[in-house]
């Protein structure tokens, strides 16, 4: 599997209602955290988050973490 791309080294806190949302792996969305379809033809899919309850989230930037989609500070290591 290839490398994803970084468009931050920080995490993306982002205010979410309950609902579905779909994190974008590859790193290629115009529309970061969010999945926005650049994926199509990579080995890349989007993680799907599923929101309870309303709150903050922080969601990672860098797509290393092991914890996805949440920020695990992995980042900060790179």
């Amino acid at each position: 599997m290839s490398e994803p791309a970084c468009p931050q080294k920080a995490p993306y806190p982002v205010d979410l209602e309950p609902g579905d949302y779909y994190w974008c792996s590859c790193g290629q969305s115009k529309n970061q955290p969010f999945c926005d379809g650049s994926h199509q033809g990579t080995d890349f899919t989007p993680e799907k988050l599923t929101v309870t309850e309303k709150g903050t989230f922080y969601l990672c930037g860098c797509k290393r973490t092991s914890d996805k989609p949440m920020c695990d500070g992995t980042h900060s290591k790179i």
